[in-house]
């Protein structure tokens, strides 16, 4: 088994590194850490809308850098620091997953940045596809 890590370099606010991938594939799973909205180490201003947009579209680029696209993701995990950003966070992941919902997990948590909501996921592609 192969083990391929993205993104390991990558540093956090402040320019800080951090201690983690942004994703690591192995035997055609790929595990996406927690992306929050942030945008050249830093989290973007805005309400839960813009940072889910946001947070979502890093998501995706991960996806995309690693050869995978929403249609392979099997599951997301996603905190939110207000549970009142319920319903306004669910639409905005209704566009991106509606069609490839995924299984997911969703619940109430203090953040380590400020931010409105971190969003994680497990893809699945078979390596010969």
């Amino acid at each position: 088994m192969s083990i391929k890590r993205y993104g390991a370099e990558q540093a956090g606010a402040g320019g800080k590194a951090l201690p983690f991938a942004r994703a690591v594939e192995a035997d055609g799973w790929l595990h996406v850490s927690g992306q929050v909205a942030m945008e050249n180490g830093e989290i973007i201003d805005g309400n839960i809308v813009a940072q889910t947009h946001k947070a979502i579209g890093n998501l995706l680029a991960i996806l995309k850098e690693a050869g995978y696209g929403v249609e392979h993701v099997v599951r997301v995990g996603v905190w939110l620091d207000d549970p009142r950003d319920f319903w306004s966070f669910n639409k905005i992941y209704q566009e991106y997953f509606g069609a490839h919902p995924p299984a997911r997990a969703c619940v109430q948590s203090s953040m380590m940045v400020d931010c409105k909501v971190e969003i994680d996921c497990v893809a699945y592609k078979p390596k010969d596809a």
